[in-house]
């Protein structure tokens, strides 16, 4: 699941998952969308915009973790602020990595299949 409400961005990231990683991906535009979509969806692996109008990366990580079908799954934040302290907050926050922002559509996929093996051995 890609979480994400800038639509250009949502359609690159789309593209490199799909097309390059062989991923099936459900894009979110919001929050309150990804919170609605997945106990349906029960995403495997969440990308999660830190910065979105409403509600924002962290709190829609809050609230996902209170989900049970989203209470385990490993989420990565995509995000421009990547300093060490921010990134160390994220994960405190729950974040199993995060992936810079402008990210390498190229890359994409790699990235996220190589944190995915980080999460299950």
């Amino acid at each position: 699941m890609y979480v994400e409400d800038e639509p250009d961005i949502q359609m690159v990231a789309r593209l490199a998952l799909e097309t390059l990683g062989g991923f099936t991906v459900e894009v979110c535009s919001s929050g309150n969308e990804a919170i609605a979509r997945a106990p349906a969806f029960q995403p495997q692996f969440i990308l999660l915009d830190v910065m979105m109008p409403g509600m924002d990366g962290p709190t829609t990580l809050k609230l996902l973790r209170g989900l049970p079908q989203t209470a385990s799954t490993p989420v990565v934040f995509m995000t421009a602020k990547v300093q060490p302290s921010e990134v160390a907050h994220y994960k405190e926050l729950g974040a199993v990595d995060v992936i810079p922002k402008p990210f390498d559509p190229m890359t994409l996929a790699s990235k996220v299949e190589e944190i995915w093996a980080s999460c299950h051995g």
